[in-house]
């Protein structure tokens, strides 16, 4: 579902989506389209795309293509989805220790919504974390 998702392929326009847009969250996934689990998070982030559109602009960016945020946002997994909000990083609070960003795929398109809709509301308030609805210390495998 990659290829039906808008792909950001160079630092300056990953650096303009999210200098550019004061009213939504901008959700990026970092990754390569070819990797099997971005491609899940792909498909997740595709089903939600027109819900979501309201508050929330989704981007790619192949980490191959565009390395220049690799060091800086520690892009080391496969898939990395980070969210930001009025030009400010939006970290959220997992359960996980890293509350940078989520760094698995995620099955669940209402789990999806319900994350960036509290990453929203919580950035509206000018909160820089934001406690996820769901803790995911559990559910996943470190």
């Amino acid at each position: 579902m990659a290829y039906m998702l808008p792909h950001l392929r160079s630092g300056w326009d990953v650096d303009q989506a999210i200098l550019s847009e004061q009213e939504r969250v901008v959700v990026i996934r970092f990754g390569s389209d070819k990797n099997k689990v971005c491609m899940q998070m792909d498909e997740v982030l595709f089903k939600i795309a027109e819900k979501i559109k309201n508050f929330a602009v989704l981007f790619l960016v192949d980490i191959g293509e565009v390395p220049d945020f690799n060091t800086m946002y520690e892009l080391y997994d496969p898939c990395t989805t980070m969210f930001f909000y009025r030009n400010k990083h939006m970290m959220i609070d997992l359960g996980t220790g890293n509350n940078n960003k989520i760094n698995w795929a995620l099955n669940d398109t209402q789990e999806m919504i319900d994350i960036i809709e509290t990453v929203f509301k919580g950035g509206r308030k000018g909160r820089g974390l934001v406690n996820s609805p769901k803790d995911y210390s559990t559910k996943y495998k470190y």
